[in-house]
């Protein structure tokens, strides 16, 4: 009865979210005057330094111990290394190359120059596009959170059964063949940002990117020695809780943070954020609670995660009430995908392809759906307001970087395997990671 009442009372937040497209409520303007001024804002810079922190938490300790604590305890510090060695190779890419390859100078709509290699003109005077009230080398640092974390998430998919030095070569190629080319296209000036495709955070860039590679990695990986007969479950929920608390609360950071500055659409997309990943959570419970008869915590950890990675590409273009029904349809279709999995044959270890590829492209279409103008001027309007042609902009941005994310991870899989080889033997699988890779336990 508890979830059946809860369901009915999300419904009806879904039924006030697609309403909402002529509220007074969502028509509020929380923006200013679009006009750029090129003069540095000490309060501006201070909240997306500490944005560019909280995203760095998110991926140590937040990502570390939300995947560590679902693996079993052979792997955990396997797990964690993934993380933290990601996040330390892929900010040295970002200084030397990535960078510049991302947000330089724009050739022909499809990569940057390498004006900025080294970060040659990244420095202390704000730029005119990313930031004109922060240093440039400030939107650079936080851009780097984004580009350190998307290869991480990708871990998920193919947990306890990858090589340490393919994981290496792997997150490098990646960084540099997908995402550098991926951020371009939307957020550097290539050709759906020219087109007009709206992703506020990463629904895109960070989510479908790595939601589909992580389908690639998956199915060329292969299943996990055992895998539908070994007892495999989770062997330290509290650990994966207190990743899922790290993850909210550097989500703000995320979302937030890419309003670049501290201002109106900033505390506008914070309030989008927390009411997408709480829905999220209450939503997957029930939908679990009256599929399989319980409510469980990694259900609800997980519809938390679901609603804040799907609400990110519109957190900065939509009100409260819109962002309730996105956390709604997150909860019940990340759930099913997570639920389908089994039926679909491949072995994705921790739900990355069911999480952050199936949210990540319903928040990019239902940022086609539910986007205002009055919330965010510098954005567009949906089709509930209106805009149909920016749906249809929304799907182009899905299929484009999907596919390119597909055929480019399967390139580099095969790339890696031919180089280093991918996979552990099957004694170093069934040894465990932390020993067979790492020489260490993790627990006595």
């Amino acid at each position: 009865m508890v979830a059946w009442t809860i369901a009915a009372v999300m419904l009806g937040a879904l039924a006030a979210g697609a309403g909402s497209v002529v509220s007074a409520q969502d028509t509020a303007a929380v923006v200013g005057s679009a006009a750029p001024v090129l003069k540095i804002d000490t309060g501006d810079t201070a909240w997306v330094l500490m944005s560019s922190a909280l995203v760095l938490a998110m991926t140590i300790p937040g990502l570390a111990l939300f995947y560590g604590g679902l693996v079993r305890s052979k792997n955990i510090l396997g797990t964690i290394m993934q993380s933290l060695i990601i996040l330390s190779l892929v900010s040295l890419i970002w200084i030397f190359f990535g960078y510049s390859l991302a947000f330089g100078p724009d050739k022909g709509g499809v990569i940057g120059g390498l004006d900025w290699v080294g970060l040659n003109g990244v420095g202390s005077d704000p730029h005119p596009v990313y930031g004109p009230t922060i240093p440039h080398q400030v939107f650079m640092l936080f851009q780097l959170m984004f580009a350190a974390i998307t290869p991480a998430l990708i871990t998920g998919a193919f947990a306890e059964r990858m090589r340490f030095s393919a994981l290496l070569l792997f997150a490098a190629l990646w960084s540099v063949v997908i995402y550098a080319p991926v951020a371009h296209w939307i957020w550097g000036g290539g050709w759906l940002g020219k087109m007009g495709a709206l992703d506020f955070a990463g629904g895109a860039v960070v989510h479908i990117s790595s939601g589909v590679s992580a389908l690639v990695c998956a199915i060329v990986l292969g299943k996990r020695k055992g895998y539908g007969t070994d007892y495999m479950a989770p062997h330290n929920l509290p650990f994966t809780l207190l990743g899922t608390g790290l993850l909210w609360f550097g989500w703000f950071g995320f979302n937030a943070g890419s309003a670049l500055g501290a201002n109106g659409l900033a505390g506008s997309a914070f309030l989008a954020t927390h009411a997408a990943g709480a829905t999220g959570a209450l939503v997957w419970m029930c939908t679990e609670w009256m599929h399989r008869g319980k409510p469980t915590v990694l259900g609800v950890a997980s519809g938390a995660v679901a609603g804040l990675a799907t609400v990110t590409p519109s957190a900065g273009y939509v009100g409260p009430m819109s962002a309730i029904a996105i956390g709604v349809f997150a909860g019940v279709s990340c759930y099913f995908a997570v639920v389908w999995k089994g039926r679909m044959g491949y072995d994705d270890s921790l739900d990355v392809v069911g999480i952050h590829g199936v949210g990540g492209v319903f928040g990019v279409l239902a940022t086609g759906l539910f986007a205002s103008k009055a919330i965010n001027a510098a954005g567009a309007d949906g089709l509930f307001y209106g805009n149909a042609a920016q749906f249809g902009i929304q799907a182009v941005m899905v299929v484009a970087v999907a596919a390119f994310s597909v055929v480019g991870t399967w390139l580099i899989l095969k790339v890696v395997d031919a180089s280093v080889g991918l996979r552990v033997s099957p004694e170093d699988e069934s040894t465990g990671l932390d020993l067979s890779q790492h020489d260490e336990r993790a627990y006595s």
